[in-house]
C-alpha cells in the first residue's frame, strides 16, 4: 500500500515537471520563431514604409490597373508569391499549434482561456498582439486553442486580433495611407477583436462553459501517453493534414479568379455603393499576407479608386478569409463562421460608408 501512495503521490509531480518542460519549450519557440518570422523582418519594414511610403507591389495586381485575366498562370503566379511571403510565419504558426496541444497544460488554458466571460475574450485578443499574423497562419493556433477547450470567444478574440490589430500592420498603414485609414482601423478592429468575437461566443450553439471541467484540479495532470517528442509530431500531422488541402486549394482558386473578384475601379466609380458592397464580400473572402492590403490599397488608389471602396479594404481584407475559415471549420462550426463573415462584411460597409463621408 505505501509503494502504492507513493506512486500515486509522484505521478502529479512528474506530470507538472513535464509541463513546466513543455511551457518553457512552448515560450521558447514562441519567442525565436516570431523573432525570425515576424518581429525582426517588421522591424526594418517599418522604416521602409516610413522612409519609401510604400511596402511593395499589390498582390492583386501588382503595379497594374487591374489583375490578369482568369488562368492556370495567373491561379501559380499568385500561389506561389503569395506562400513566399507566408512561409515563414505559417511554420512558426503550426509548430506552436502543434505545441498548444502538448506542451501546455490542458487546466491553464480551460481556466484563462476557457470561460464564456468577457474576461477571457480580452485576454485572448491582448495576447494575440505579439503575433502578428495572417488569418491563415493564425487558424492553425485557433484549432489548437479549441482542442485544448479555449471558449468560441477567446479562439475568435485570438484569430482577430492578429489580423485587425496587428501593431505594425497600423504601423505601415500610418506611414503609407494616413493617420484617416489608421485610426478608422484601430477603431474597427476594437470592435471586432473585443466586440464581434464575445458575440461570436454567444452565438455559438452550446459553447460549452470549461470552467465546470476543471473541479479537480489534479485530473488534469495525469501523465500523457507517449514522450513529449513523440505526441508532438502526431500533433504537428495532424494539423497538417487537417489544414493543408484546403487551404492550398482555396488559395490557387482565388488567385486564379482575382481579376473577377477585384474589377478594374477607376476614378468613374467614385464612392459607388455597389462597389463598396462588392468589396465588402470579396474581401472577406480573399486571402492575403500579412500587411497585404496596404499595397492593394494604394495601387488602387493610384489609378483612382475612391476613399469608400478603399476605406472597405483596409477592414475586410485581412481579418478573415475563405482559406482560414476552411482550416478552422472543425474548430468552429460553421453557423459560428458564417455569423464572423457576415459581421465583418457588414462592419466593412459601415467603414465604407464612413470612408466615403470623410474622405480618409
Amino acid at each position: 500500500m505505501n509503494g502504492q501512495t507513493k506512486l500515486a503521490s509522484e505521478s502529479p509531480l512528474k506530470a507538472r515537471k513535464s509541463f513546466i518542460v513543455g511551457g518553457v519549450i512552448f515560450i521558447v519557440v514562441a519567442l525565436i520563431g516570431l523573432y525570425w518570422a515576424k518581429w525582426n523582418p517588421y522591424f526594418h519594414k517599418a522604416f521602409i514604409a516610413a522612409h519609401d511610403h510604400a511596402i511593395g507591389s499589390s498582390s492583386i495586381s501588382g503595379e497594374k490597373v487591374s489583375a490578369p485575366a482568369p488562368s492556370w498562370h495567373a491561379a501559380w503566379d499568385f500561389t506561389v508569391n503569395y506562400f513566399n511571403s507566408i512561409w515563414k510565419a505559417y511554420l512558426v504558426a503550426i509548430i506552436l499549434a502543434s505545441l498548444v496541444q502538448v506542451a501546455l497544460p490542458k487546466d491553464w488554458i480551460r481556466r484563462v482561456l476557457g470561460k464564456t466571460t468577457y474576461g477571457s475574450t480580452v485576454i485572448a485578443g491582448l495576447s494575440a498582439l505579439p503575433g502578428m499574423m495572417c488569418t491563415c497562419c493564425t487558424a492553425p493556433l485557433v484549432v489548437g486553442m479549441r482542442k485544448q477547450s479555449s471558449s468560441v470567444s477567446a479562439a475568435v478574440a485570438f484569430w482577430f486580433g492578429n489580423t485587425a490589430l496587428n501593431p505594425a500592420v497600423l504601423v505601415f498603414m500610418f506611414f503609407v495611407l494616413g493617420w484617416k485609414f489608421t485610426l478608422l482601423r484601430l477603431i474597427f478592429g476594437v470592435v471586432l477583436v473585443f466586440g464581434i468575437s464575445y458575440l461570436a461566443g454567444r452565438f455559438a450553439r452550446k459553447d460549452t462553459n470549461v470552467t465546470e471541467m476543471i473541479d479537480k484540479v489534479e485530473e488534469s495532470f495525469q501523465k500523457p501517453k507517449g514522450n513529449l517528442a513523440f505526441r508532438w509530431l502526431k500533433s504537428l500531422g495532424a494539423i497538417l493534414i487537417a489544414t493543408v488541402p484546403a487551404y492550398v486549394l482555396s488559395v490557387i482558386v482565388l488567385g486564379a479568379f482575382r481579376a473577377w473578384l477585384f474589377p478594374e475601379a477607376g476614378i468613374e466609380w467614385g464612392n459607388s455603393l455597389f462597389l463598396i458592397l462588392l468589396f465588402a464580400i470579396v474581401g472577406t473572402l480573399f486571402v492575403i499576407p500579412t500587411s497585404g492590403e496596404i499595397p492593394i490599397i494604394q495601387t488602387f488608389m493610384n489609378f483612382g479608386l475612391s476613399s469608400g471602396p478603399a476605406a472597405v479594404l483596409a477592414i475586410v481584407l485581412p481579418v478573415i478569409s475563405l482559406p482560414s475559415a476552411l482550416m478552422v471549420r472543425k474548430a468552429l462550426s460553421w453557423r459560428v463562421l458564417g455569423f464572423l463573415g457576415l459581421s465583418v462584411a457588414i462592419l466593412g460597409i459601415i467603414a465604407g460608408l464612413i470612408g466615403s463621408l470623410i474622405g480618409v
